[in-house]
């Protein structure tokens, strides 16, 4: 089962594009970021009429998370536990039930935290610690999960093409890349480093500064898998040519294929 995460960076402007990618990748299961749509908003015929099921946690022109598949799933659920307060659509989840096992996929927008130190910063990393929570609950349930989607973490020096220029960056600080080893040291598989080794490869390129055309890119769109679902791994591979195309969104897809 091929199941992706791409954030595009808003629904309208990505309307050509995203069902584009779509015919041309034929993923099962997409998790978005940045839909940046209220849900009663959000065209879902577009996605229905090819054969995708819909569902959104949106938010008025900031955020928002959604899933396409093409499969059966169970038991969705919006918002990353642990703040009742938190209202920005950050955390989707659901169940993808498959021919011989089920995975609980979690689609995240994790916050930027710029400027840092500050609110902002404070509130990522707060958010991390929920996200951390989440993870120890979901190991402790032992079913296979995923979690996958705009992480803005930088995990390491050689996911940047210029690593000095995000020294002070909330995507790259030491406190943001702290909180992300401990997710792994709770035996989370980071999907494409256990699969491709070495820099030069990324998935984000911003719109500024000719970015694109230089390659100066960074790889912060994640999947993190628990040991039950990271056995089922098969490949994992970004997108890259998709931000060649038409209109396109500074992130590109990332995918896994899982067998189950």
């Amino acid at each position: 089962m091929k199941i992706a995460t791409f954030n595009i960076n808003g629904i309208k402007a990505r309307i050509d594009a995203l069902p584009a990618w779509l015919d041309a990748a034929s993923p099962d299961v997409v998790m978005l970021q940045e839909i940046k749509s209220v849900d009663e908003a959000f065209p879902a015929e577009v996605f229905e009429q090819r054969g995708y099921n819909v569902y959104t946690h949106g938010q008025k022109s900031f955020n928002g998370v959604a899933v396409l598949s093409k499969h059966p799933l169970e038991d969705v659920t919006r918002g990353l536990p642990g703040d009742d307060s938190d209202e920005q659509a950050r955390w989707i989840e659901a169940t993808v039930i498959g021919e011989k096992d089920a995975v609980r996929i979690c689609g995240l927008y994790l916050p930027n935290g710029n400027p840092a130190p500050g609110p902002k910063f404070d509130y990522k990393l707060a958010w991390m610690a929920r996200l951390e929570d989440r993870a120890r609950a979901l190991l402790a349930e032992e079913i296979p999960f995923l979690m996958a989607g705009d992480y803005n973490i930088i995990p390491q020096a050689e996911d940047a093409a210029k690593p000095e220029s995000w020294r002070e960056d909330a995507l790259f600080r030491p406190e943001s890349r702290a909180a992300w080893r401990r997710l792994l040291n709770l035996g989370l598989t980071e999907a494409f480093r256990a699969r491709t080794a070495g820099p030069g490869h990324y998935s984000f390129w911003d719109y500024q500064a000719g970015a694109w055309n230089r390659n100066n890119g960074i790889r912060i769109d994640h999947f993190l898998l628990s040991p039950a679902c990271a056995d089922m791994l098969r490949d994992c591979q970004i997108d890259k040519d998709v931000r060649a195309g038409e209109k396109p969104s500074d992130h590109v897809p990332v995918w896994v294929d899982l067998d189950f």
